[in-house]
C-alpha cells in the first residue's frame, strides 16, 4: 500500500534556517497548518536530539487552525566550512474522535497510517544589511506630520514585549536552565567516577600493607626460634661443665 501524503500544510516546508552568530540560543519557528475537516496528531523527531529544544513537540492541530512550534538551536561553535547534517520529521496521523490518549494512540498506529514531512537544518551567519537592518532606528524629532484631509493623528501605542515575545524569552531561559542544569548532571558524575577511582585504589594500597606486615610478622618468628635454641644449649651446657667441674 501507498504511503499517505502529509495532510498538515507546512511553512517553511522544507528547510529550517537558524541565523547566527550562535553563542547564544538562536530560535525559529515551523508552523503547522491543518486544512482538513479532521483533527490532526502531530509529533516532531530529530536526528540531533541534544542540540535542539522543540515546544511542542507534540499535539493535536484541530481542523482550519495552525500550531506554531519554536525550534531552539543551543549555543556551539560555528564552522562555515561544515555542512550540517541535522535534520527534523514531523510525524503525524489522523486522531479519532473523542480521542484523548495520545500516546496510546501513536502506539497503536499502523504504518500505513503514518504521515510524514522532513526538513533539514541550515546554518546562516548574517550579513551587512542583516546587522544595519537591526541596529535601532534613530528616532525622528519631529511630530507627526497630517496629510490633507487626515483625522487627529493616532495614539502611539505603549513600547514593550508581545505576549509572543514573553512567551518566547520563557521558552529560552528554560531551555538555558535545562542545559545547565545537563552540565550541572555531568559534572556530578564525573566526580563521583573520580571518588570511586580514588576508594579502590586506597582498598588497594591497605591490602598491600596488610599481606607486607604478616610476611615480616612471619619472619620475626622464624628469627627468634633459633635464637632460643642458642640459649637453652648454652645453660646446658654451662650446667655440664659446672658438675665436672665441682
Amino acid at each position: 500500500m501507498s504511503k499517505l501524503e502529509q495532510i498538515l500544510i507546512l511553512d517553511p516546508p522544507s528547510d529550517l534556517k537558524f541565523k547566527g552568530p550562535f553563542t547564544e540560543v538562536v530560535t525559529t519557528s515551523l508552523s503547522l497548518k491543518n486544512p482538513s475537516e479532521r483533527p490532526v496528531c502531530f509529533k516532531v523527531k530529530t536526528t540531533a536530539p541534544r542540540r535542539y529544544c522543540v515546544r511542542p513537540n507534540s499535539g493535536l492541530v484541530e481542523p482550519g487552525t495552525a500550531v506554531i512550534i519554536s525550534v531552539m538551536l543551543q549555543p556551539f561553535e560555528y564552522d562555515p566550512n561544515e555542512k550540517s547534517k541535522h535534520k527534523f520529521m514531523v510525524q503525524t496521523i489522523f486522531a479519532p474522535p473523542g480521542a484523548s490518549d495520545m500516546e496510546a494512540l501513536w502506539k497503536a498506529a499502523k504504518p500505513e497510517d503514518l504521515m510524514d514531512s522532513k526538513l533539514r537544518c541550515v546554518f546562516e551567519l548574517p550579513t551587512e544589511n542583516d546587522k544595519m537592518s537591526d541596529a535601532p532606528a534613530e528616532s525622528s524629532k519631529e511630530g507627526p506630520v497630517l496629510n490633507a484631509g487626515d483625522g487627529p493623528a493616532a495614539t502611539p501605542k505603549p513600547s514593550g514585549l508581545s505576549a509572543e515575545d514573553g512567551e518566547m524569552r520563557s521558552l529560552k531561559d528554560e531551555c538555558k536552565r535545562l542545559h545547565a542544569e545537563a552540565g550541572r548532571l555531568a559534572d556530578e558524575n564525573r566526580q563521583l567516577k573520580d571518588d570511586g577511582l580514588r576508594m579502590r585504589k586506597a582498598q588497594r594500597s591497605d591490602n598491600v600493607m596488610s599481606n607486607t606486615g604478616g610476611a615480616m610478622a612471619r619472619d620475626n618468628g622464624s628469627t627468634s626460634l633459633p635464637s632460643l635454641l642458642v640459649i637453652i644449649a648454652a645453660i646446658f651446657i654451662g650446667f655440664f661443665l659446672g658438675k665436672f667441674i665441682l
